[in-house]
């Protein structure tokens, strides 16, 4: 198993838990968490791979994929409390998920052949458009838009693995640092609540 095909795993799971745990407070039954959890996994993915005309997608050509959410969504019925009593969980989760995403996004347009510019924005779709729509499901403002830094740090990463990729950085090297830098922009952001200037 390369670094990539783990990499996508891991941040399957972690969709996963972060759409059951954006539940947990709301009078869901399990199937709810649980569709809410596997929609969550598979939304940005999934548009990615209709908008690059990719067939079959990648939950449905991988059934490892389908084993990785129902990991992740047992995981957060099991021990609820214990993932609850971490700091900020939802939201550690929530960005490790969007930073794997999007530079696992970025790898896959590529490799179809799209331009650096169309596979930045890919990169960026495959990670946030799953908490966009478990933020819908769940009755609650998209996190994309309201004031804290979410899109525009996956964007951040994306590009940042396309210089890496031009000045030919081994791909690993570039998949790991990239993923850093999205997760230090998010956490920096979160710590001094920085936020993009507002549309007035």
């Amino acid at each position: 198993m390369d670094l990539q095909y783990a990499l996508e795993l891991v941040g399957t799971i972690v969709f996963a838990i972060s759409g059951v745990l954006a539940v947990r407070e709301r009078e869901h039954d399990m199937f709810g968490a649980g569709f809410t959890g596997f929609i969550t996994a598979i939304g940005g993915g999934t548009l990615r791979d209709i908008l690059l005309d990719s067939y079959p997608l990648v939950w449905i050509g991988d059934v490892k994929f389908l084993y990785a959410i129902l990991v992740g969504i047992l995981a957060a019925f099991i021990f609820p409390n214990f993932l609850s009593r971490l700091r900020k969980t939802f939201f550690l989760f929530d960005t490790l998920g969007i930073a794997f995403f999007t530079v696992l996004g970025v790898e896959k347009a590529l490799h179809l052949g799209v331009r650096p510019e169309i596979a930045a924005i890919m990169g960026m779709f495959s990670a946030v458009m799953g908490g966009v729509i478990r933020d819908t499901l769940t009755n609650e403002i998209p996190i994309l838009f309201r004031k804290e830094i979410y899109a525009s740090a996956c964007l951040s990463g994306a590009i940042f693995y396309l210089v890496l990729n031009y000045f030919e950085v081994p791909r690993d090297i570039n998949l790991l640092v990239s993923v850093a830098l999205i997760i230090a922009i998010r956490l920096i952001a979160m710590r001094f609540k920085l936020s993009l200037p507002r549309l007035d």
